[in-house]
């Protein structure tokens, strides 16, 4: 896989993620309670859980797709209020739908991504994001015919072309098979290396924990963990060492 260089158009300094006391309500139901969380450039974070826990929910918040009801954060030191549209300009997220287009190519919708970025397509940065993952010789195929570990793929090859500075997955691994879970994990250590961060929601951590410096569990909407914050992951234990009984829990 190529190396991946983050895009550093209208970037900002400080933490990859810094936000304090974040909650988000939904009617009358919390979603989020009082999160707080810190992301440094070059640094992977894993948030675990199980569904309904709020993993979701955080990511959509840190994506400036919703707005906290309560709590401040900053993305590379841009405001996740008032700065939304800066902090979107540094991001690439892969969620639970890929977004692609059935009726056009796996080229075509590399394409289209591309323009919509205002971006003239690159048909030598195109294949070489389809050859990172594995997709090169499907790239004239219509994407309605894709299983849904192709169309994982192809939206991890657009996460690519648009080169973020910090990446948010969302159940990452699902639908891939081992090839699959390799290349994720080889994107995001690439990603790392040239100062990018990340933050990956799943409910498996074995998968993630090859690249991951940093573990929370998240349950019920808050994170579990002295301040709401687990240490970067070290020599002392292993990751579900970390995170604890509690965090244990949460990922059952």
């Amino acid at each position: 896989m190529p190396m991946m260089q983050t895009n550093g158009a209208g970037a900002g300094d400080g933490a990859a993620i810094e936000v304090s006391g974040i909650a988000r309500r939904f009617g009358h139901r919390w979603a989020l309670r009082g999160v707080s969380l810190r992301v440094e450039p070059g640094e992977v974070a894993a948030l675990i859980g199980h569904n309904g826990s709020g993993k979701t929910t955080l990511l959509r918040v840190i994506s400036t797709a919703i707005r906290p009801t309560r709590g401040t954060g900053r993305i590379f030191g841009f405001d996740l209020v008032r700065d939304a549209h800066r902090i979107r300009e540094l991001l690439g997220v892969l969620g639970h739908s890929p977004g692609l287009y059935g009726d056009l190519t796996a080229r075509e919708n590399l394409e289209f991504a591309q323009r919509m970025a205002g971006a003239t397509p690159d048909r030598r940065e195109i294949e070489s994001s389809l050859e990172a993952v594995g997709l090169e010789r499907e790239a004239e195929e219509f994407v309605r015919t894709f299983s849904a570990g192709m169309q994982r793929r192809l939206a991890l090859a657009r996460l690519i072309l648009r080169q973020p500075r910090l990446i948010l997955l969302d159940e990452p691994y699902a639908a891939f098979d081992a090839d699959g879970i390799e290349r994720v994990n080889a994107l995001l250590a690439r990603h790392k290396a040239t100062g990018g961060a990340a933050i990956v929601a799943t409910h498996d951590l074995a998968r993630a924990e090859p690249v991951v410096d940093r573990v929370w569990a998240i349950a019920q909407g808050r994170l579990i963990g002295e301040d709401g914050q687990e240490p970067p992951l070290g020599h002392e234990g292993s990751t579900r060492e970390t995170i604890g009984k509690e965090g244990e829990k949460a990922i059952r």
